[in-house]
């Protein structure tokens, strides 16, 4: 590991050290792709883990685990599974592996993170939860931007009555999705490919969490308008909850209009970004001449390539606020809640705003919770039920859009163990 990097999680144990001489939660990592590269920097920094173990098909990606965590690389997953060192294991392989590796892992033993889409059907969600309740493990689903502490934060003030209960969610974000560089199963629907399962998964996270967990029925339409990017690329999704509230989801990833200039300019990840760079991912997608180059340039970026993501610096978390994903509107009976990086916004008689802490590690709510299920037994907000029911709701969306008609949905789940706020 680099030793600025050990420097830096030395010192910022010595400023949590109520949490230093707690037992280290001992993750194995199945697939170095985008989901653990997103993740690097909280596997890096948060001072109650130990990454032990990581098993990918990339020597390259393998190479760099080893230079950088110093835990033992595997090229076979159930041998991952196998190390009794292992408590947990991040399931970060592609979408469509989900079910196969998270059913290995409870057999295994292990509680498990699995990333979102949990799955891409319902039915495979279902094997999921069963073989990790027949094992007596966790499972859990994340990251999803419901774990953002401003999203956490707007919740714990519903719960608290002071606003009534709410009745409508807007939530809006245009970003450059679609045309980041992908694989060619990114653009294919059917193998998980599109915004409605990668992006819809968080803000219907989103949506559930705010409202309570418990929707109804979806009416949706879908834009599929570049035929070179031939998925969804964006959707309008109207959800109907329990109780009567409703929300109304807008997600456009074609790259043009960009939502965070109503977040004063910070972006998904917590991060000022600059807006004069209008259009780079389209630009810089003009210049790769076919689909095999788009797959090298994507893999140059993988984690372990010569563009792919590296160790946090010391001052990573300098200037951060906490993530987002776009503008989230809740509207209660006596009062409008804004969530934002950096605050919430309540809009009651009065207005006012309450500031949030900055953060010391990023997404340091999935960790938490996961090491909540592991040590403590503590059943999880975003349990395999919780998953399979944002999965049904992006599944809805997409059955919605193809047939025109609203869609009825049986697997909702209600809001369960929302983690206490960090003092």
């Amino acid at each position: 590991m680099n030793e600025d990097v050990k420097l830096f999680r030395i010192t910022h144990d010595l400023r949590t050290e109520n949490l230093v001489s707690t037992r280290k939660l001992h993750l194995g990592i199945a697939g170095l792709g985008r989901g653990f590269s997103v993740m690097l920097p909280t596997l890096a920094l948060h001072p109650l883990l130990e990454i032990a173990a990581a098993v990918d098909t990339r020597d390259s990606a393998l190479d760099r685990f080893q230079a950088d965590f110093g835990g033992t690389a595997y090229t076979s997953f159930a041998e991952m599974c196998a190390d009794r060192r292992v408590d947990a294991v991040y399931v970060a392989t592609p979408h469509q592996f989900h079910e196969e590796h998270v059913v290995s892992a409870a057999r295994a033993g292990k509680h498990v993170l699995v990333e979102k889409p949990m799955a891409l059907t319902v039915d495979s969600c279902t094997r999921m939860i069963e073989a990790a309740r027949a094992a007596g493990t966790h499972l859990l689903v994340g990251h999803s931007h419901s774990f953002d502490a401003p999203v956490l934060a707007a919740r714990r003030l519903i719960e608290s009555g002071r606003l009534g209960a709410p009745k409508m969610i807007t939530a809006l974000n245009y970003t450059d999705f679609i045309y980041r560089p992908r694989r060619p199963e990114e653009l294919d629907t059917t193998q998980g490919g599109g915004v409605v399962f990668s992006q819809g998964a968080h803000q219907i996270d989103i949506a559930r969490l705010l409202a309570g967990g418990m929707a109804e029925s979806v009416y949706a339409a879908t834009g599929n308008w570049d035929p070179t990017r031939p998925t969804e690329g964006a959707y309008t999704a109207m959800v109907d909850f329990a109780g009567g509230a409703f929300a109304s989801l807008v997600y456009n990833g074609y790259g043009r209009f960009d939502s965070d200039r109503f977040t004063d300019w910070i972006g998904e990840m917590g991060r000022m970004k600059d807006p004069d760079n209008y259009g780079a991912a389209r630009a810089a997608l003009r210049e790769v001449p076919d689909s095999d180059a788009e797959a090298a340039l994507k893999a140059a970026r993988a984690y372990g390539g010569p563009k792919g993501a590296v160790l946090p610096e010391p001052d990573f978390m300098n200037g951060k606020t906490h993530e987002h994903f776009g503008t989230v509107i809740v509207s209660c009976e006596h009062g409008d809640i804004r969530t934002m990086p950096d605050r919430l916004e309540v809009y009651g008689d009065e207005f006012e705003t309450t500031p949030l802490a900055r953060p010391t590690v990023p997404r340091s709510e999935v960790i938490d919770e996961l090491y909540a299920a592991t040590f403590d037994n503590i059943p999880p907000l975003h349990s395999g039920e919780w998953g399979r029911a944002t999965l049904e709701v992006c599944l809805a969306i997409i059955e919605s859009a193809q047939t025109g008609k609203k869609v009825s949905l049986s697997y909702q789940v209600p809001v369960a163990n929302l983690p206490k706020a960090k003092s």
